[in-house]
């Protein structure tokens, strides 16, 4: 029974360190009035920090992952945390875009690098929280307790100090493998890139709307409180989301979950486009959103699994990460661009369509066997 109460254990305080760690990332963008106010860089400089937070984010998944794979996760996960905390403190002091790029851009992203997914409880608790503290005391005082959150949950990483030991599988040729020689076999094989497509446009969306809905609120002339309901909603809407998708992944195959997954949000989108904007607009809209918000990971990295097995899947799914955020780079940047241009945000509404329906089908063709060779 110890060692089934020890995974359990481990799983709890996994979740807990991506709760806390995920819910101050996707809560960023109600910082961005807030900041614009106190530095007046413009909402086009800050949605370009942000954006190369994405990019880096998503760089440090492959990374942490193969030093995960390596060593302790344990240290990883403190390192990222210090990180995490240190960029969002610096945020408070930041007089230029090249500071608020460095502090939120690259240190703050950098330590969430450390997550890769399980985080929409986080969102669910943050959203509101930061808004409530934003409210009362001000954006420095709420970047604050993130900060200070943030290092209570370096901690809980000592659980996780052991190091990776060897897997026992029956895929021997997949097993004995070398990371060179499977990253080589991933490049070669089509399916594999569907998968970084696909997660591309996902995070695209992501990206752009915990960036950009705030602001989206903001021009229909609505309270800021709209904002972090919707995105509260998007995270509790996710944890049922990735539960069912993650049931599902046993008796549909995964390929297809991910298909109508990108199917929906384009629908989705479309009807939010034509009632009139009141909050239940966006209460709707995020509820049926969020339920495919990560929920795309689950089969993702399922597929990532069965095509390659277990050995080095922290690495492999770490880039598909790399592709999910670099299309959030260009969501968070290409929001900024387009509001300031034309003073809303049809056009990205337009173009998350497009792509959502490019996701969905570019999906169908991934194989279902496990490469060997």
């Amino acid at each position: 029974m110890a060692p089934t109460r020890n995974v359990w254990l481990s799983v709890v305080i996994a979740a807990t360190i991506l709760m806390v760690t995920m819910g101050m990332r996707q809560s960023l963008g109600l910082f961005i009035s807030p900041l614009n106010t106190q530095t007046g860089l413009g909402i086009a400089s800050i949605s370009l920090a942000m954006a190369i937070g994405q990019f880096v984010w998503g760089a440090m998944q492959p990374v942490f992952g193969a030093m995960a794979d390596r060593w302790s996760p344990g240290r990883v996960i403190v390192l990222g945390v210090v990180l995490l905390a240190s960029g969002s403190a610096l945020t408070t002091q930041v007089t230029s875009e090249w500071e608020l790029t460095i502090a939120l851009g690259v240190l703050s992203a950098a330590g969430a690098g450390v997550i890769n997914t399980g985080g929409s409880l986080g969102q669910f608790i943050f959203a509101p929280l930061n808004q409530a503290v934003l409210s009362a005391f001000g954006w420095m005082q709420a970047m604050w307790m993130m900060a200070i959150i943030a290092l209570t949950t370096a901690p809980l990483a000592w659980w996780l100090r052991g190091r990776p030991k060897a897997q026992l599988s029956t895929e021997a040729p997949i097993a004995e493998m070398s990371l060179r020689q499977q990253l080589a076999l991933a490049a070669r094989e089509r399916s594999y890139w569907c998968l970084h497509a696909g997660f591309f446009t996902c995070g695209f969306h992501i990206a752009f709307l915990v960036t950009h809905m705030p602001g989206e609120v903001n021009l229909c002339g609505l309270s800021p409180s709209v904002a972090s309901t919707s995105l509260a909603i998007i995270g509790l809407a996710n944890v049922g989301g990735s539960l069912a998708a993650g049931a599902l992944g046993s008796r549909v195959r995964m390929k297809y979950i991910i298909f109508w997954m990108y199917a929906s949000r384009a629908l989705a989108i479309l009807a939010y486009l034509f009632p009139p904007k009141e909050p239940w607009t966006f209460y709707v809209f995020s509820a049926v959103l969020g339920a495919t918000w990560l929920a795309t990971v689950p089969p993702t990295a399922g597929l990532t699994a069965k095509l390659f097995g277990t050995r080095y899947l922290a690495t492999l799914f770490g880039l598909t990460l790399l592709s999910h955020q670099l299309g959030g780079f260009f969501g968070a940047r290409l929001g900024g661009v387009v509001v300031v241009n034309n003073g809303n945000y049809l056009w990205m509404w337009y173009t998350n369509i497009i792509l959502a329906l490019i996701a969905a089908l570019v999906n169908l063709p991934i194989a279902r066997t496990v490469l060997r060779s």
